[in-house]
């Protein structure tokens, strides 16, 4: 999960960028959808990636606009089978 923090009220400069460039993107992080609070303050993405060093490299193409804050997250159904066949459980 990736949350932007728009930067100075930069959100009104961000989507016409992605009208024109899409997310840019490197090949390997696979947008799946986002979601925008309420205020416009922040959004939420959902990314699939299996190299971290990609997120660096995305990173660095937007950092100017927002901060990201990068979280490594697994689904439910996948938490509940590693929870339930742990040893320890």
């Amino acid at each position: 999960m990736v949350v932007e923090h728009f930067k100075d009220d930069k959100n009104k400069d961000i989507y016409p960028l992605l009208q024109k460039k899409s997310r840019i993107m490197p090949d390997g992080l696979k947008y799946l959808d986002s979601w925008i609070s309420a205020d416009f303050s922040r959004c939420f993405q959902l990314i699939e990636c299996d190299d971290t060093d990609l997120f660096q490299e995305w990173v660095s193409q937007w950092q100017d606009l927002f901060e990201l804050e990068i979280i490594p997250v697994v689904t439910s159904k996948n938490t509940i089978k590693i929870v339930t066949t742990s040893p320890s459980h």
